[in-house]
């Protein structure tokens, strides 16, 4: 109903009441291409976490030209942890995404180790970690009995165009992909958030491995897809929350940055398919533009009831945005520029459709990707 309430941002990882008393062993595997910056702070977050049970890190360097690979290493040395391993990422084949295919041989390795992890933590290398993070997602996994925990990190959001911008990303992807539905395993909808997956060992086995997904774009969601699908008769639950206390470090301070975020892998969202592109331009052109384009003429030509009806439109849907701006700490005021973010991320799906006719879609940290 209402499509699973999608606007309350409610579906939140909390620390569990009940401990479990037997903690599986976990393996986070983090694929890093050119991450030096940021390591010193979301590395030294991860090796901190505060968790009971047996827990590695196996950090693959993809081919980094800015010294990713010592920057990890006296990260640990400073630390003194002797988690952390550290591997090259071979020379990608083709077919795979750069991310999928590091993210294949940490895996690889991991399994070396016998027993082999329970679980392992896919996590990106911008991600600061809170402390207690990996405790409530393993908890969450166990007590639920779910194949895949993933959280919705916190998106940087500081310059003003992050604000403008950065917390309608989270809103439109909720709406996309409502997280109760998600969550529930008579439904079919499945996500996932790229940048803090938690899937068991043995779903992980059950699909084929990171190979089912290989050459997907949209990793996270494709994985959680391949997750819960499977036979009709047996539910393989997954589970997607938000999070106020694990964070993205990764900076978009630019208009031109987060368009091209987006553009990315826009069209690939609606499968590359002119009739689906068609419909979400339309969609968003009478839910979030028409409205403001009715209060204009209305009182342009006198129509008032044309205006009021716009008008009440607009608070409707800028009192949805709030709950995302209140998880974001960023000003009400914000929910009223709405329809002109919406416009901006109209026009960003269609650019992600020229891209792919132009034969240039799939760019991302200096690779391009034939669509």
């Amino acid at each position: 109903m209402w499509r699973g309430q999608f606007w309350r941002s409610d579906r939140q990882l909390e620390l569990a009441e009940t401990k479990v008393e037997s903690l599986p062993s976990v393996c986070a595997v983090i694929p890093a291409r050119n991450e030096a910056e940021l390591l010193p702070i979301t590395l030294k977050s991860l090796l901190r976490q505060d968790y009971p049970g047996t827990f590695s890190v196996i950090l693959v360097d993809d081919r980094s030209t800015d010294n990713t690979a010592n920057i990890a290493q006296q990260v640990a040395q400073d630390l003194s942890n002797y988690q952390l391993q550290v591997i090259e990422a071979e020379t990608l084949p083709t077919g795979w995404s750069g991310k999928l295919w590091a993210v294949k041989q940490g895996i690889l390795h991991a399994q070396k180790v016998t027993p082999p992890p329970d679980y392992f933590l896919l996590t990106d290398a911008d991600i600061e970690h809170d402390e207690k993070n990996l405790y409530k997602l393993v908890t969450k996994a166990e007590q639920d009995k779910l194949d895949l925990v993933s959280l919705m990190v916190l998106l940087r959001c500081q310059s003003f165009w992050e604000q403008f911008l950065i917390p309608a990303f989270v809103f439109f992807f909720q709406k996309l992909y409502p997280f109760r539905w998600v969550n529930d395993p008579n439904n079919t909808t499945a996500a996932a958030a790229g940048g803090c997956i938690l899937i068991a060992r043995e779903a992980l086995n059950r699909i084929g491995g990171i190979d089912a997904i290989r050459g997907a774009l949209i990793d996270d969601c494709a994985l959680a897809q391949a997750v819960k699908s499977g036979k009709e008769t047996v539910k393989h639950p997954i589970w997607l929350g938000m999070t106020s206390t694990t964070r993205s470090l990764r900076p978009y301070p630019s208009l031109s940055s987060i368009w091209d975020m987006v553009a990315r892998t826009a069209f690939t969202q609606l499968n590359y398919s002119p009739l689906l592109l068609l419909g979400t331009l339309l969609g968003m052109i009478i839910t979030y533009i028409v409205p403001v384009a009715g209060v204009i003429f209305g009182i342009w030509m006198g129509k008032w009831v044309i205006a009021i009806a716009g008008l009440s439109a607009w608070l409707l849907m800028s009192r949805a945005y709030l709950p995302t701006l209140r998880l974001y700490g960023c000003s009400p005021l914000w929910a009223f520029c709405l329809p002109g973010v919406a416009l901006l991320y109209t026009l960003m799906t269609l650019d992600s459709a020229i891209r792919h006719w132009q034969g240039r879609g799939g760019g991302w940290k200096g690779r391009v990707y034939p669509l």
